[in-house]
């Protein structure tokens, strides 16, 4: 059996970094580039001794060159508005997959709506969000909602105990300034002004906090195959007050594999009629867990016998029940918890 070539554009960026250390963890071959300079040593990080290939997103025939030999790319560099059009389209002349990280919800709808058909005819797939953000929401609730017609409500909910933004994180912020969409009687629609704030019941170690709606790219994905009527994303005040400070610094590694120490718990609540359904994951640093979720579905997609072409959700292309398995060694899946959380409007 080859082994697999899976080029990482932003591989020296923060997550581009943990995704070529899972490729190769794999025992893929990772093709490093970058949009300019080179490798950087240091904790998680790309290492020097690795090939390196450098190509801007402003030059065609250089990304054609980068992404020679490759079998998919993975698009680690943000922000996405910027670099997935030109990452995508270098995909589709070159003829292989494409996936990326991005939370942003401009990007994916555009990436969504806009290369299917030209994906569809070359019989190769476009995976936009297929990261902490966006994906692993998008397949929990898909999960939650297999095998019903229609659901009423979809609540998720992010916690943090600290978000120390990498440059990459910062510079998407500072991008992305169009109104933020959530599904409002079965269409995406702008979220209210000011942002809705509710109180919610977290699983220990969290408990109950005050969490602020900030829908990220889940609300496209999830819109785009869940019948759901209403549904909003969620996150607890301490991770927005690290974002929002300047002197927050970045991600500091806190054990050999160059994690950092911050830990996280993502809960998504269904309800149909007079039921309700949840599910929920904890782990350990958002941006080293985004690695192991999108190398899956990258290899994913290689080990498919029959490719079917175009731009989709990640768990429109993949069971989203047998995924999460397989990412039982980097998160912790618990369904144990029942009933509807507390969420009331705050006084």
């Amino acid at each position: 059996m080859s082994i697999p070539s899976i080029a990482v554009y932003g591989a020296n960026g923060h997550t581009g970094a943990f995704v070529v250390r899972e490729l190769e963890r794999r025992g893929c071959r990772a093709v490093s580039i970058g949009r300019s300079g080179g490798p950087q040593s240091s904790p998680g990080r790309v290492g020097a001794d690795r090939s390196w290939r450098t190509a801007s997103c402003d030059d065609p025939d250089a990304l054609d060159r980068a992404l020679h030999g490759a079998e998919a790319v993975i698009n680690c560099a943000g922000p996405f508005l910027d670099t997935a059009p030109a990452v995508i389209e270098a995909a589709l002349r070159c003829g292989i997959h494409y996936f990326d990280v991005t939370a942003e919800q401009r990007s994916v709808r555009q990436s969504l709506a806009t290369y299917h058909q030209d994906a569809e005819r070359g019989g190769t797939v476009v995976v936009p969000a297929l990261a902490f953000y966006g994906g692993l929401a998008d397949l929990l609730a898909a999960e939650l909602s297999g095998g019903l017609r229609s659901i009423d409500s979809l609540d998720i909910a992010v916690a943090l105990d600290s978000w120390h933004p990498t440059e990459g994180t910062r510079r998407t912020g500072q991008r992305n300034t169009a109104r933020r969409l959530v599904v409002t009687d079965g269409h995406l629609v702008p979220i209210a002004q000011p942002a809705p704030v509710r109180q919610w019941r977290f699983a220990e170690p969290f408990g109950r906090q005050e969490v602020v709606a900030v829908p990220l790219s889940e609300m496209i994905t999830i819109h785009r195959h869940i019948a759901v009527r209403e549904a909003c994303s969620y996150m607890n005040r301490t991770p927005l007050r690290d974002l929002s400070d300047e002197r927050t610094p970045r991600p500091a590694a806190s054990d050999p594999a160059g994690r950092s120490s911050q830990r996280f718990l993502m809960e998504v609540h269904a309800k149909a009629a007079d039921d309700t359904w949840q599910i929920a994951v904890s782990g350990q640093d958002i941006y080293a867990v985004t690695a192991p979720i999108i190398v899956e579905g990258c290899l994913r997609v290689l080990g498919m016998h029959t490719v079917r072409g175009g731009a989709y959700a990640p768990a429109e292309l993949f069971d989203p029940s047998d995924f999460l398995m397989a990412l039982s060694p980097h998160l912790t899946i618990d369904r144990s918890r029942q009933g509807r959380p507390e969420l009331t409007s705050r006084d």
